[in-house]
């Protein structure tokens, strides 16, 4: 079970890429806060939802090297990042974003706020 989630994150992860390359130059700069914000959602998301920090690792693996994938050129002059600062801030926010959520402490049961009140 715990596999198929890891692989859900990731095809979610290519997902958002894709999704984020279109949007944050489109409608600048909304669109590059959509952008980002909905990949910090899906770091954070998996992180939370798996427990774990690989739970945010897989997704932002597999974002990077999907938005590092549509960066290149290709020979018959097509590409998704114009060059400008909004691209550079999505590739540069989203890794810093991603290393965050990635190495973010996780809490224990215990540690929740309140919850040496009752002792």
């Amino acid at each position: 079970m715990r596999v198929l989630a890891f692989a859900g994150l990731g095809v979610l992860g290519v997902v958002v890429a894709c999704a984020g390359a279109l949007v944050q130059d489109g409608w600048f700069p909304g669109g590059l806060l959509l952008a980002l914000a909905g990949a910090v959602a899906l770091f954070h998301g998996g992180a939370v939802a798996t427990r774990s920090r690989l739970g945010a690792a897989v997704p932002v693996i597999l974002w990077f090297v999907t938005v590092m994938y549509l960066s290149v050129s290709r020979p018959e002059g097509d590409f998704l990042f114009a060059a400008g600062i909004g691209p550079y801030v999505y590739l540069l926010g989203g890794m810093v974003a991603g290393v965050i959520c990635a190495t973010l402490p996780r809490r224990s049961p215990g540690d929740t706020p309140g919850a040496r009140l009752g002792r």
